[in-house]
């Protein structure tokens, strides 16, 4: 694989300065921000998450307030209680995406995040806690013990929510492919860690959180 100082010169090249490579990457929230988030809004980001997987993210986000309105504001204290019947009356519900899969998700998850908080204080905790030198092992607890948030959508999850991590899209992918650190998509925990050594080591070289590093990594496809 190549080293940073490859990786920062091919994006300068490509984008023409500093300030404009800059203006192009995410900065994520600070641990102290994450832990300031409530477990409501833990649980609506959660739920997005989930509705907007093989869907418009436009149309998802539309429907958004009124998802805010149905779920009690997404406090998960009301959301676990709510049963069979009433998301049978929710799949009635017109403003609504009547998914009934994704809407039996959101109970499930309200569920996880009380478990997380009764455990750790907060969910926002576990987020801010997990060190980002372990990423994948929180998009695995993720999709362990949440409902819907296995393949990308715990690391979409995680770069929604603010907490550093890299995404493994299609460019990235292609990316890590041509360095020559993966020959597929990673899945598996032998790929995953191959991917998570990687980006380890760039973010020892050059001090950038991963979600930049992923960002740049991307941009040297070539389209």
């Amino acid at each position: 694989m190549r080293d940073y100082k490859w990786l920062h010169e091919y994006c300068l090249n490509r984008f023409g300065s500093v300030a404009a490579l800059e203006a192009r990457l995410p900065t994520p929230l600070t641990a102290d921000e994450l832990r300031q988030i409530g477990d409501d809004r833990y649980l609506s980001l959660i739920a997005l998450r989930v509705f907007r997987a093989g869907l418009k993210h436009s149309l998802v986000d539309a429907k958004w307030p009124a998802f805010e309105q149905a779920f009690f504001g997404f406090d998960p204290h009301k959301v676990v209680l709510m049963g069979a019947e009433h998301l049978e009356r929710l799949m009635q519900d017109a403003r609504l995406i009547r998914h009934l899969g994704k809407l039996k998700s959101v109970p499930r998850n309200a569920q996880f995040v009380l478990d997380v908080a009764r455990e750790r204080g907060s969910f926002g905790a576990l987020i801010a806690d997990w060190p980002c030198d372990d990423i994948v092992g929180l998009w695995k607890y993720l999709a362990k013990h949440g409902a819907q948030l296995g393949g990308l959508s715990a690391p979409r999850l995680l770069r929604m929510i603010g907490k550093d991590t890299f995404v493994p899209s299609d460019d990235m992918v292609a990316a890590l492919k041509a360095q020559g650190i993966v020959d597929k998509a990673p899945t598996s925990l032998k790929e995953l860690a191959a991917v998570q050594n990687a980006f380890n080591q760039w973010q020892a070289q050059s001090g950038r959180p991963l979600c930049q590093l992923s960002v740049m990594l991307a941009h040297t496809v070539n389209h």
